[in-house]
């Protein structure tokens, strides 16, 4: 088996330095997002579907329907006429009423932060990777309540923990129902960024968007380095994808080989799926994993190992990650 080899001293050095900084089997460095959450109102898609989601032919159609019915109702043209001008600005007006003024943004930034917040306590990782900034003391928090405004800071310490902010954009979905289409753009500190897109109840579409967060930060990520026993464990992934698929084992252990890795062992592949993807390892699901002895890891049939060779799974494709 390979493992990083350093020099004697250097790697008594690497290891213990790993060990303080990482009290458990794994440890990842946190992302502090700005605490404030800018949104920009895009096109009301819900006016726009209902001017340019028909045809004026039908729409003139939609019109004289309405107007025929009540007529045959015994109310004249003139006055028909203007009991449909009164509803469509009854309408207008309530739907005027219902998105003036500020506040979605705020709503929609809660939301997140609570959605984010439940997920990583329903997870309950060892490591929690993403977090938002504290915007300032609890006095600065109350006083910004009681005059109702922002949160945000101006503390140059606290703004120096910041590695991340996150922006997004809102619009009033088509169909006319009372959804928001959301998107969210996570920026990294390198500049990169991450978006995530959902469409719901204003009081619900942020926990779909919470919940992709979530995955996306605090799953497993390759490379990825574990503290096993008394050694490092270095997740490095497969070619071409985190986690792949091969026809069988063998092939498997060629394509580690090619970026100079191998395959987990039996207890290697056990260890990382008992820690999960949300703790720096890969779970094991209902899945054939390669092993380097050209068998298979058959984690649904235990009795009397979990160890079978590939034609006791018909050949089934095998999927595979490699390790150092």
């Amino acid at each position: 088996m390979n493992f990083i080899r350093w020099p004697r001293g250097t790697a008594i050095c690497v290891f213990i330095t790993l060990m303080q900084c990482m009290p458990h089997a794994w440890a990842v460095e946190k992302l502090t997002l700005w605490p404030t959450i800018f949104f920009l109102r895009g096109q009301d898609l819900c006016q726009f579907q209902d001017a340019y989601g028909s045809s004026r032919n039908e729409m003139v159609n939609q019109a004289m329907g309405h107007l025929k019915g009540l007529i045959s109702l015994g109310v004249n043209a003139p006055e028909a006429v203007y009991a449909i001008q009164k509803i469509d600005e009854l309408i207008d007006k309530n739907r005027a009423m219902a998105t003036e003024g500020v506040g979605m943004d705020i709503t929609l930034e809660a939301t997140l932060k609570a959605s984010v917040n439940s997920l990583s306590r329903n997870i309950n990782p060892q490591n929690t990777r993403l977090e938002f900034a504290n915007p300032g003391s609890a006095s600065q928090i109350m006083e910004g309540v009681k005059n109702n405004q922002r949160f945000d800071t101006t503390n140059e310490a606290l703004l120096s923990k910041v590695k991340g902010f996150v922006w997004g954009t809102y619009s009033y979905a088509p169909g006319c129902r009372g959804d928001v289409l959301v998107t969210i753009h996570v920026v990294l500190p390198k500049g990169e960024s991450v978006s995530f897109q959902d469409q719901g109840r204003p009081e619900s579409v942020m926990q779909k968007i919470g919940l992709q967060m979530v995955r996306h930060f605090q799953k497993t990520s390759f490379p990825t380095m574990i503290i096993m026993g008394n050694r490092i464990l270095v997740l490095v992934g497969a070619p071409g994808s985190s986690i792949n698929q091969a026809p069988n084992p063998s092939i498997a252990r060629e394509a580690c080989k090619m970026v100079q890795a191998r395959l987990p062992t039996e207890k290697e592949y056990e260890y990382l799926s008992i820690l999960g993807d949300w703790n720096g390892g890969v779970s094991l699901d209902h899945l054939f994993w390669a092993l380097p002895d050209q068998q298979v890891l058959s984690p649904d049939t235990r009795n009397p190992t979990p160890v079978r060779s590939h034609a006791e799974v018909q050949f089934a494709t095998v999927n595979f990650y490699c390790v150092k």
